[in-house]
């Protein structure tokens, strides 16, 4: 025992030394490693310990060290290694998770993990919506029906590449609240909705009969790290309220020193097998098994920029070396989805960049859940390594291609102003977060519509975010953005309205700037160093109620050309059994479209994104309406395709 004794102190001493060698194999014959990266067996089979055949909940997901020092999980006192795939519910259609969870299992994966987005959840302050997308409970308990364990990550930030990191824009309303911190305003923002949250989540845990083995606490701190006791505040927030499985956190290499916090198991996120990550992992927590959280499958696009992809080889060669040395881990994504509405984020480098509709991510399937060669070269790597059986693959989803639609009326934006809520009456302008509507909680996503009269021309000076087009009356006279404050507006002839059309486009998603992305216009707004007053503000939230109320309306019969942004009208003719298709949006230039008042998402012809996926079961049998707005200027027609243009 002595001698037991001795050496495993040594191990702990020379693990980071060898590290490198052990990675390389190179390493001599000896157990230095502290069992941490020793090759695991050739075959474990991670797949058979599913929700139905553990019946002892007693012990959850815990780590032990065999007598060698080798750190491993367990789950119900057997070995048991995570193999996980992100799957997030709210960029699925409802009637596809089923058919998503069940190719996650068959291609030999044993856990989801999916992100919980509180902005969606939450839109309105103390208005909480789980039902139909966003029903949690339902994903979860549909995961364990399929054979899956659960991980969720329930923030409150996720990042996530959605707006604001998933934090609900109403919290911008008060400046003085410091995202991400123990202020006082924000960590009671973040008390009533874990009261309403965590009481869902409670029944799902594993002890409790449930798949939920582990609950991350927040997300990538480490990389924002603005307050050294927000972590542990969020740690007893959910143990506090009946949490008892695993926590962990994640981060990438640079932070998890930071964003690590005790009580929980410090995971890494890595876009390839580095050596000098797992250093820096080790160096923290070396007697705990490695997790990889995050192995980057691809990257997500933004627009005017090239559509991201990575070689399904690196990914096979990533993920063997994960199993050769028994490192847990889950690939983001398994399935992206799609950024349906107007739920994408953004980031800021040198400029504001917004997050494309597609969230296809190179994933292991396609955005609309096709299979791909890294599927099949994972599957097949699972089933040498596991040697086990792998389910069958469920069959293809069907696609199909549509008759051309025509899309024959319109109704320029101004003509729809009766159609919408009623406007707000401010002297000075404020931004979409500070609207007075929607219970004290503003407007989340979509434009507004800011009007006022004036009655000379001059030097207008204006700050918005993130994009504004600028009309006298109704003709187009210029554009602003983040970087354009200055417009030059020529001498007008009596009282004019001046019409400020601002788009949000995604709130930053990542690093401190959340902080300030209120979106909209400012208050200060001039001509000639002169403050304008006395705004009629329109919300432009282009929910389904705004889509009903047009139908009452008498569209126009669209003219062959038309400038400005307007609404146009057509019908889909779909036949007794609608399927998946992609709309080809390659003769528009900007807008959102519309079917049956569902919000697809944004297109816009810098790309690189040209099509938008249209889920099968979101069409009716035979005739479904589509509803373009477009911001520049009128296309031709609508084309279907089942392939997508990425």
């Amino acid at each position: 025992m002595a001698y037991l004794s001795k050496c495993l102190s040594w191990k702990r001493t020379m693990a980071i030394f060898f590290l490198p060698l052990v990675l390389s194999g190179l390493a001599p014959r000896c157990d230095f490693t502290y069992g941490m990266l020793k090759p695991s067996p050739a075959r474990f089979s991670w797949s058979r310990l599913t929700p139905f055949k553990l019946k002892d909940r007693s012990v959850g997901l815990s780590t032990e060290n065999n007598a060698q020092g080798k750190a491993y999980f367990t789950l119900g006192g057997h070995k048991f290694m995570i193999v996980g795939g992100s799957i997030h519910y709210f960029r699925v259609p409802r009637e596809y998770w089923k058919d998503r969870l069940l190719k996650l299992r068959a291609c030999g994966f044993n856990t989801v993990t999916t992100y919980i987005p509180w902005n969606l959840h939450e839109q309105e302050r103390g208005k909480f919506d789980f039902s139909e997308n966003l029903d949690l409970e339902a994903y979860v308990l549909l995961a364990a029906t399929v054979g899956l364990w659960v991980i969720l990550r329930p923030g409150p930030y996720i990042c996530a590449e959605v707006d604001l990191g998933g934090l609900p824009s109403w919290l911008l309303r008060y400046p003085e609240s410091q995202l991400r911190t123990t202020h006082q305003a924000f960590v009671e923002a973040v008390d009533k909705y874990f009261d309403h949250l965590v009481p869902r989540i409670l029944p799902l845990q594993y002890r409790h009969g449930g798949p939920v083995i582990a609950v991350q606490v927040e997300n990538e701190y480490g990389s924002f790290s603005k307050d050294e006791d927000y972590m542990e505040y969020i740690k007893e927030a959910l143990l506090k309220r009946g949490i008892v499985e695993l926590l962990l956190t994640s981060d990438n290499d640079e932070g998890i020193q930071s964003g690590s916090v005790k009580g929980a198991l410090t995971t890494i996120n890595m876009s390839s097998f580095v050596k000098d990550s797992f250093l820096k992992l080790l160096e923290l927590q070396n007697d705990k098994p490695i997790m990889v959280m995050e192995y980057w499958t691809g990257w997500y696009d933004t627009w005017g920029n090239e559509h991201n992809v990575k070689s399904a080889n690196q990914i096979q060669h990533t993920v063997s070396r994960f199993i050769k040395y028994g490192i847990s881990f889950n690939v983001y994504m398994f399935h992206g989805g799609t950024n349906f509405g107007f739920i994408n984020g953004a980031h800021h480098y040198n400029h504001h960049l917004s997050v494309v509709t597609s969230y296809d991510y190179d994933a292991v399937l396609t955005e609309a859940g096709d299979y791909t060669v890294k599927y099949f070269k994972l599957r097949k790597l699972f089933a040498s390594a596991s040697g086990g059986f792998l389910p069958r693959m469920p069959p293809l989803t069907p696609k199909t291609v549509y008759p051309t639609v025509s899309l024959l009326f319109y109704l320029p934006l101004f003509d729809i102003l009766p159609y919408l809520n009623k406007p707000v009456m401010l002297y000075t302008p404020v931004t979409m977060e500070n609207l007075p509507i929607n219970n004290g909680s503003g407007q989340p996503f979509g434009l507004v519509l800011y009007e006022t009269s004036i009655c000379s021309g001059g030097l207008l000076h204006a700050y918005v975010h993130d994009s504004a087009q600028v009309f006298l009356n109704d003709i187009s006279i210029g554009v602003l953005d983040e970087n354009t404050h200055y417009l030059r507006i020529s001498k007008t002839q009596g009282c004019q309205l001046l019409r400020i059309l601002v788009e949000n486009q995604g709130r930053i998603n990542y690093s401190w700037e959340i902080q300030n992305e209120q979106k909209g216009l400012g208050a200060n707004i001039s001509i000639n160093g002169i403050l304008l007053k006395n705004f009629t503000i329109y919300s432009l939230d282009m929910k389904m109620s705004f889509f009903k109320r047009l139908h009452s309306t008498n569209w126009k019969l669209a003219p062959e050309d038309y400038l400005g942004p307007a609404f146009y009208q057509g019908t889909l003719e779909a036949g007794p059994s609608p399927k998946d298709t992609f709309l080809d949006l390659s003769n528009w230039h900007y807008g959102f479209v519309f079917i049956n008042g569902r919000n697809l998402g944004r297109y816009q012809d810098i790309g690189p994104q040209r099509t938008l996926y249209l889920p099968g079961p979101w069409l009716h049998p035979e005739d479904n309406e589509i509803i373009v707005f477009e911001k520049i200027k009128k296309g031709f027609y609508i084309q279907t395709t089942e392939k997508p243009q990425l």
